[in-house]
Protein backbone atom coordinates (compact mmCIF):
# COMPACT_ATOMS: atom_id res chain seq x y z
CA UNK A 1 0.00 0.00 0.00
CA UNK A 2 2.58 2.40 0.89
CA UNK A 3 4.88 1.98 -2.28
CA UNK A 4 1.41 2.10 -4.33
CA UNK A 5 0.43 5.54 -3.19
CA UNK A 6 3.81 7.21 -2.70
CA UNK A 7 4.89 5.51 -6.66
CA UNK A 8 4.86 9.44 -7.63
CA UNK A 9 7.51 10.60 -4.60
CA UNK A 10 9.45 7.05 -5.10
CA UNK A 11 9.65 5.16 -7.74
CA UNK A 12 9.40 1.49 -6.89
CA UNK A 13 12.40 0.65 -9.53
CA UNK A 14 14.20 3.51 -8.09
CA UNK A 15 17.82 2.89 -5.77
CA UNK A 16 16.65 4.92 -3.02
CA UNK A 17 13.11 3.93 -2.65
CA UNK A 18 12.33 4.12 1.32
CA UNK A 19 11.30 0.39 1.49
CA UNK A 20 15.18 -0.32 0.59
CA UNK A 21 16.12 1.17 4.00
CA UNK A 22 13.40 1.14 6.16
CA UNK A 23 11.48 -1.26 7.71
CA UNK A 24 7.79 -1.19 6.57
CA UNK A 25 6.72 -0.34 9.72
CA UNK A 26 9.10 2.80 10.11
CA UNK A 27 7.29 3.52 6.10
CA UNK A 28 3.81 3.06 7.94
CA UNK A 29 3.04 4.51 11.34
CA UNK A 30 1.32 2.43 13.60
CA UNK A 31 -2.17 4.31 14.78
CA UNK A 32 -1.92 2.92 18.26
CA UNK A 33 1.65 4.07 19.05
CA UNK A 34 0.38 6.92 17.79
CA UNK A 35 -2.48 7.09 20.49
CA UNK A 36 -0.15 5.57 23.11
CA UNK A 37 2.72 8.31 22.19
CA UNK A 38 3.37 11.80 23.71
CA UNK A 39 4.14 13.00 20.06
CA UNK A 40 1.74 11.23 18.35
CA UNK A 41 -0.55 14.43 17.47
CA UNK A 42 2.75 15.71 15.60
CA UNK A 43 3.32 12.68 14.22
CA UNK A 44 -0.65 12.86 12.93
CA UNK A 45 -0.30 16.03 12.21
CA UNK A 46 3.20 15.58 10.00
CA UNK A 47 1.50 12.46 7.62
CA UNK A 48 1.25 13.72 4.44
CA UNK A 49 -2.14 13.56 2.65
CA UNK A 50 -3.64 10.95 1.99
CA UNK A 51 -2.50 9.73 5.69
CA UNK A 52 -1.44 6.07 5.58
CA UNK A 53 -1.48 4.27 9.05
CA UNK A 54 -1.95 0.18 10.23
CA UNK A 55 -3.82 -0.79 12.87
CA UNK A 56 -5.12 -4.42 14.31
CA UNK A 57 -7.71 -2.62 16.14
CA UNK A 58 -11.33 -4.24 15.36
CA UNK A 59 -13.50 -1.83 13.35
CA UNK A 60 -15.66 -0.92 16.44
CA UNK A 61 -12.61 0.48 17.88
CA UNK A 62 -11.39 2.95 14.89
CA UNK A 63 -11.53 6.71 16.12
CA UNK A 64 -14.87 8.24 15.83
CA UNK A 65 -15.95 8.77 13.22
CA UNK A 66 -13.17 7.18 11.62
CA UNK A 67 -14.49 4.30 9.72
CA UNK A 68 -17.16 6.72 7.68
CA UNK A 69 -14.12 9.06 6.55
CA UNK A 70 -11.04 6.49 5.93
CA UNK A 71 -10.15 3.76 4.16
CA UNK A 72 -9.81 0.77 5.01
CA UNK A 73 -7.82 -2.63 4.03
CA UNK A 74 -8.38 -5.51 5.53
CA UNK A 75 -5.73 -8.31 5.47
CA UNK A 76 -6.90 -11.66 6.25
CA UNK A 77 -5.18 -15.03 6.33
CA UNK A 78 -6.63 -18.51 6.60
CA UNK A 79 -7.21 -18.90 10.58
CA UNK A 80 -4.84 -22.22 10.74
CA UNK A 81 -2.07 -20.57 9.35
CA UNK A 82 -2.93 -17.73 11.22
CA UNK A 83 -2.41 -19.55 14.37
CA UNK A 84 0.97 -21.01 13.70
CA UNK A 85 1.95 -17.42 12.55
CA UNK A 86 1.44 -15.92 15.82
CA UNK A 87 2.82 -18.63 17.44
CA UNK A 88 6.03 -18.21 15.55
CA UNK A 89 5.96 -14.29 16.05
CA UNK A 90 5.57 -14.44 19.82
CA UNK A 91 7.99 -17.19 20.30
CA UNK A 92 10.79 -14.17 19.84
CA UNK A 93 9.78 -13.06 23.23
CA UNK A 94 8.42 -16.13 24.81
CA UNK A 95 10.49 -18.97 23.42
CA UNK A 96 9.16 -21.40 26.43
CA UNK A 97 5.73 -21.22 24.07
CA UNK A 98 4.23 -23.98 23.05
CA UNK A 99 1.66 -24.43 19.98
CA UNK A 100 -1.13 -26.12 21.80
CA UNK A 101 -1.39 -22.45 23.91
CA UNK A 102 -1.93 -20.29 21.19
CA UNK A 103 -4.42 -22.88 19.73
CA UNK A 104 -6.55 -23.05 22.57
CA UNK A 105 -6.76 -18.95 22.93
CA UNK A 106 -7.83 -19.31 19.26
CA UNK A 107 -10.19 -21.38 19.12
CA UNK A 108 -11.92 -19.98 22.52
CA UNK A 109 -11.42 -16.65 20.16
CA UNK A 110 -9.39 -14.56 21.96
CA UNK A 111 -6.05 -13.05 20.24
CA UNK A 112 -3.64 -10.27 21.68
CA UNK A 113 -5.93 -7.72 20.36
CA UNK A 114 -9.49 -8.99 21.02
CA UNK A 115 -12.31 -11.53 20.38
CA UNK A 116 -10.68 -12.64 16.81
CA UNK A 117 -13.84 -13.80 15.00
CA UNK A 118 -15.64 -10.81 15.72
CA UNK A 119 -12.65 -9.06 14.74
CA UNK A 120 -12.93 -10.50 11.02
CA UNK A 121 -16.33 -10.35 10.55
CA UNK A 122 -17.06 -7.27 11.44
CA UNK A 123 -14.73 -5.89 8.64
CA UNK A 124 -16.02 -8.64 6.48
CA UNK A 125 -19.69 -7.27 7.25
CA UNK A 126 -18.43 -3.70 6.33
CA UNK A 127 -16.62 -4.55 3.18
CA UNK A 128 -20.22 -5.94 1.89
CA UNK A 129 -22.15 -3.10 3.00
CA UNK A 130 -19.84 -0.43 2.24
CA UNK A 131 -17.59 -1.48 -0.71
CA UNK A 132 -16.19 1.84 -1.84
CA UNK A 133 -15.02 2.14 1.94
CA UNK A 134 -13.25 -1.25 3.40
CA UNK A 135 -11.59 -3.35 0.89
CA UNK A 136 -10.96 -7.11 2.88
CA UNK A 137 -8.71 -9.15 1.70
CA UNK A 138 -7.36 -12.67 2.13
CA UNK A 139 -3.53 -13.30 2.33
CA UNK A 140 -3.63 -16.69 0.51
CA UNK A 141 -5.24 -14.56 -2.88
CA UNK A 142 -2.27 -12.08 -2.37
CA UNK A 143 -0.18 -14.51 -3.19
CA UNK A 144 -1.37 -16.41 -5.70
CA UNK A 145 -1.99 -13.04 -8.05
CA UNK A 146 -0.09 -9.95 -6.76
CA UNK A 147 0.14 -7.99 -9.44
CA UNK A 148 -3.80 -7.54 -9.65
CA UNK A 149 -4.71 -7.57 -6.37
CA UNK A 150 -1.84 -4.24 -6.62
CA UNK A 151 -3.94 -3.09 -9.00
CA UNK A 152 -7.36 -3.47 -6.91
CA UNK A 153 -5.68 -1.46 -4.43
CA UNK A 154 -4.79 1.38 -6.57
CA UNK A 155 -8.06 1.55 -7.67
CA UNK A 156 -9.38 1.63 -4.10
CA UNK A 157 -7.65 4.05 -2.94
CA UNK A 158 -8.27 6.54 -5.50
CA UNK A 159 -4.78 6.45 -7.20
CA UNK A 160 -5.55 3.68 -10.21
CA UNK A 161 -2.62 2.90 -12.61
CA UNK A 162 -2.15 4.83 -15.71
CA UNK A 163 -2.07 3.41 -19.22
CA UNK A 164 1.06 4.40 -19.20
CA UNK A 165 2.23 3.00 -15.38
CA UNK A 166 0.98 -0.62 -16.97
CA UNK A 167 3.48 -0.28 -20.30
CA UNK A 168 6.35 1.31 -17.97
CA UNK A 169 5.88 -1.97 -15.85
CA UNK A 170 5.13 0.09 -12.51
CA UNK A 171 3.02 -2.98 -11.32
CA UNK A 172 5.57 -5.38 -11.47
CA UNK A 173 7.97 -3.00 -10.02
CA UNK A 174 6.15 -2.69 -7.27
CA UNK A 175 5.04 -6.34 -6.96
CA UNK A 176 9.36 -7.10 -6.66
CA UNK A 177 9.86 -4.47 -4.43
CA UNK A 178 7.66 -5.93 -1.88
CA UNK A 179 7.64 -9.29 -2.41
CA UNK A 180 8.15 -11.20 0.55
CA UNK A 181 11.57 -12.78 -0.38
CA UNK A 182 13.38 -9.94 -1.56
CA UNK A 183 12.25 -7.45 1.85
CA UNK A 184 13.23 -10.48 3.69
CA UNK A 185 17.07 -10.12 2.21
CA UNK A 186 17.34 -6.17 3.24
CA UNK A 187 19.43 -5.15 6.14
CA UNK A 188 16.36 -2.83 7.43
CA UNK A 189 14.58 -6.60 7.89
CA UNK A 190 17.30 -8.41 9.57
CA UNK A 191 18.53 -6.20 12.03
CA UNK A 192 17.21 -4.36 15.06
CA UNK A 193 13.94 -4.41 16.87
CA UNK A 194 10.50 -3.25 15.96
CA UNK A 195 10.83 -0.21 18.62
CA UNK A 196 12.16 0.32 22.06
CA UNK A 197 8.65 -0.31 24.12
CA UNK A 198 8.11 -3.75 21.90
CA UNK A 199 12.02 -5.57 21.51
CA UNK A 200 10.49 -7.90 18.95
CA UNK A 201 13.35 -8.71 15.97
CA UNK A 202 12.20 -7.09 12.91
CA UNK A 203 13.32 -10.17 11.30
CA UNK A 204 10.30 -12.07 13.41
CA UNK A 205 8.07 -10.25 10.55
CA UNK A 206 9.60 -12.02 7.98
CA UNK A 207 9.22 -15.91 8.63
CA UNK A 208 8.11 -18.15 5.22
CA UNK A 209 4.98 -15.89 3.96
CA UNK A 210 3.55 -19.15 2.24
CA UNK A 211 0.09 -20.42 2.49
CA UNK A 212 -0.71 -24.22 4.31
CA UNK A 213 2.66 -24.04 5.92
CA UNK A 214 0.29 -25.14 8.88
CA UNK A 215 0.47 -28.48 7.60
CA UNK A 216 3.48 -28.89 9.48
CA UNK A 217 2.70 -27.50 12.65
CA UNK A 218 -1.16 -28.91 12.98
CA UNK A 219 -2.81 -32.52 13.90
CA UNK A 220 -5.23 -33.23 11.61
CA UNK A 221 -7.52 -33.34 14.38
CA UNK A 222 -6.37 -29.89 15.43
CA UNK A 223 -7.34 -28.67 11.73
CA UNK A 224 -11.12 -30.31 12.20
CA UNK A 225 -11.53 -29.02 15.09
CA UNK A 226 -10.54 -25.21 14.14
CA UNK A 227 -12.30 -26.00 10.72
CA UNK A 228 -15.56 -26.80 12.51
CA UNK A 229 -14.94 -23.63 14.78
CA UNK A 230 -14.35 -21.12 11.82
CA UNK A 231 -17.42 -22.62 10.12
CA UNK A 232 -19.29 -21.79 13.12
CA UNK A 233 -18.42 -18.58 13.37
CA UNK A 234 -18.08 -17.51 9.58
CA UNK A 235 -19.63 -19.48 7.56
CA UNK A 236 -23.02 -17.32 8.88
CA UNK A 237 -21.51 -14.58 7.82
CA UNK A 238 -21.09 -16.07 3.90
CA UNK A 239 -16.98 -16.22 4.84
CA UNK A 240 -14.75 -18.76 3.74
CA UNK A 241 -11.27 -20.37 3.29
CA UNK A 242 -10.20 -22.56 1.06
CA UNK A 243 -9.36 -25.66 2.39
Amino acid sequence: TFATMARRAHAAAGAGHPLLRLNPHQCVPFLEALFGSRRGEAQLEALLSPRLMDTHMPLAMMPAGGAGRCKVVYVCREPKDMVVSLWHFHRRLHPELVLADVFESVCGGAVGYGPVWDHITGYWSASAARPDGVLFLRYEELLRDPAEHVRELARFVGLPFSGAEEDAGVVHDIVNLCSFGHLKTLKANKTGHMNTRLPIPRDALFRKGVADDWVNHITPEMARRLDDIVADKLHAAGLTFHQ
